[in-house]
């Protein structure tokens, strides 16, 4: 009688196993598939959190608490032509820092952007923040986007 109740009980449970796993297969696809959607929808909650951590830590100080920057010595984030439409650009700005914005020398804007983050990941995230505020509606970019970017070393 305990050798018929003990194979029933791991017949049972092989069973279960079997079914766990055969129907674990089809939720991988539907996660992937999830992400991707989020992917394109734009940037996430967790995302946004970060860029505005970076944007607090990194940017306030010379783009200002409104993105309004401080004018002729640091450019405004606020419906920045060139923010919105070389967005690409925007985030090797922030990787490797620049001497030049939108074009204009640094006599225009006389103090350099020194790189700001050392990652694709950071540099997105904070360009993401500020393409979605200080009134800015400019959508997002992706970090598969900005993966030929080469990093300067530093």
């Amino acid at each position: 009688m305990k050798t018929k109740t003990l194979l029933i009980a791991a017949f049972s449970g092989l069973i279960s196993l079997s079914l766990m796993t055969s129907c674990g297969g089809g939720q991988q696809t539907s996660t992937e598939t999830t992400t991707q959607v989020e992917q394109t929808a734009g940037p996430s909650a967790e995302q946004m959190v970060r860029g505005e951590q970076l944007y607090n830590e990194k940017c306030i100080a010379c783009h200002q608490a409104n993105g309004q920057g401080l004018p002729n010595v640091f450019p405004t984030l606020t419906g920045s032509d060139f923010l919105l439409n070389q967005t690409k650009m925007a985030v090797a700005q922030v990787i490797n820092g620049s001497e030049k914005v939108a074009g204009q020398t640094a006599i225009k804007y006389p103090a350099p952007m020194p790189p700001q983050v050392d990652n694709y990941e950071d540099a997105v995230a904070v360009i993401n923040y500020v393409l979605n505020n200080f009134d800015n509606n400019g959508g997002f970019i992706t970090v598969d986007e900005v993966k030929d970017i080469e990093i300067d070393p530093r």
